[in-house]
């Protein structure tokens, strides 16, 4: 018999393992799928992730609003994909009028977020041409291991908040948990010769950028009093809740590629 306290405990793993089995589902269709139909998953995912954004932030959503911007951003970001640098200041008229339409409190952070998005999604066939399928999957393997391992210690140990304020379930013992597996993994991939070093270090940090988009939808949800971003994925809520961590993590990750400072993984 299960006692109370653990059912509360792990009241959610339903639901978790729900929206493990999505984004698995979603990102081995947009890592495997050929590149044309890769990228009109992509621009449909950023219209569904800016359509919760905007419900979120506008006061008193008007449908008619919030549905133009998020068609306005997938248009966009399929046109950023399939013609080239050029089309990507195309996103600049979902994201301008996004946060026009946000309440004045929540303009800057609507518009952090939209450009993590936009720039997370660009990220995916970035790195899948550029650096490459492996490079690619030990980002996706570092977010999906950091949400595994915070999740488990941090309700097995428990211990100290890590922002309280904005994410009351999460501790400090999951969050260093996250940090900890992704270093591990990159000592596996040092230890296999598929990688260099510093995937031990940079790990942990794409680790923890994941955790802080964890952390934005939240501190955005609190704001204006909700649990979930949406209810399009029933029982399991909405894209921004199943995609937070990854945006935070593949939008670093693009930055670094872009720099040179991202790894090669498996020669």
């Amino acid at each position: 018999m299960t006692a109370p306290g653990a059912q509360g405990r792990w009241g959610d793993l339903a639901a978790r393992i729900g929206s493990g089995i999505v984004i698995l589902l979603a990102g081995a269709a947009l890592l495997l799928l050929p590149l044309p139909l890769a990228g009109a998953g992509i621009a449909a995912l950023v219209g569904g992730l800016i359509w919760e954004l905007t419900r979120l932030a506008v006061p008193a959503p008007a449908p008619r609003l919030v549905a133009g911007v998020a068609l306005a951003a997938a248009a966009a970001m399929a046109a950023a994909l399939y013609l080239g640098p050029a089309a990507a200041l195309l996103l600049l008229v979902p994201l301008a009028a996004g946060t026009a339409a946000a309440r004045p409190g929540l303009r800057g952070a609507y518009a952090g977020i939209a450009l993590a998005m936009m720039l997370a999604a660009f990220g995916v066939l970035w790195l899948r041409a550029m650096a490459g399928l492996p490079v690619t999957l030990w980002v996706v393997a570092i977010v999906v291991l950091s949400d595994v391992l915070g999740y488990f210690v941090g309700r097995t140990l428990g211990g100290p908040k890590f922002w309280p304020a904005i994410s009351p379930k999460k501790t400090w013992s999951g969050t260093a948990a996250g940090w900890i597996g992704a270093a591990v993994l990159g000592l596996l991939l040092v230890i296999t010769g598929t990688a260099p070093a510093s995937v031990i270090v940079i790990g942990p940090i794409l680790a923890f950028a994941g955790q802080m988009g964890d952390i934005a939808e939240s501190w955005i949800k609190r704001r204006v009093g909700v649990k979930d971003s949406s209810q399009l994925i029933p029982g399991h809520g909405g894209l921004m809740d199943r995609f937070d961590a990854m945006t935070g993590s593949l939008g670093l990750a693009t930055l670094l590629s872009l720099a040179g400072l991202l790894p090669a993984i498996g020669g």
